[in-house]
């Protein structure tokens, strides 16, 4: 639940509080008065929100076929398909970064088994980039070295010299 900028399960709650738990295990009473939006993300179903970066010499129809084979093995698995709903798939090309391109990937499961769902797709993805030989990305940097004008200098005067 998400209420009053704070994250956490619902502990106890009442006509005057709300008490929520977050994951460090601090513990936040919200007045009821202070609530104006509250964000149950417990309620039925919820989706896996993943973004998956490759590198740009990635095969992007490669990488999303296994993304996609993953997903589908994930579904079919005995201990984690009848979590989901819906097998995790990539929707799109999500955005193009100075290092990576990356891949918006989607699940729908049941509720309160996005987290663990999210985890093993994570776990399972990259096992599989790496039995693939897809690279996950990391920032590159070019160094270009130019020699100085005054380390050109003496060539051309002892060109000049040998006329």
């Amino acid at each position: 639940m998400r209420i009053a900028d704070v994250d956490g399960v619902v502990e106890d709650f009442s006509l005057r509080r709300t008490t929520l738990r977050d994951l460090d295990g601090t513990v936040h009473t919200v007045p009821n008065g202070q609530i104006t939006v509250a964000s149950n993300m417990t309620r039925l179903w919820a989706r896996v929100n993943l973004d998956i970066s490759v590198a740009y010499d990635t095969d992007i129809d490669r990488a999303t076929e296994l993304i996609d084979e993953v997903g589908t093995q994930l579904l079919a698995d005995e201990t984690w398909g009848p979590g989901l709903l819906e097998a995790p798939s990539v929707m799109r090309v999500n955005a193009l970064a100075d290092s990576d391109v990356t891949l918006k990937v989607l699940g729908q499961v049941r509720a309160a088994e996005q987290w663990a769902v999210a985890e093993e797709l994570r776990k399972r993805i990259l096992a599989a980039f790496g039995r693939q030989g897809i690279e996950i990305p990391y920032p590159h940097q070019v160094i270009v070295s130019r020699p100085s004008p005054a380390a050109t200098e003496p060539a051309e005067a002892d060109a000049d010299a040998n006329d």
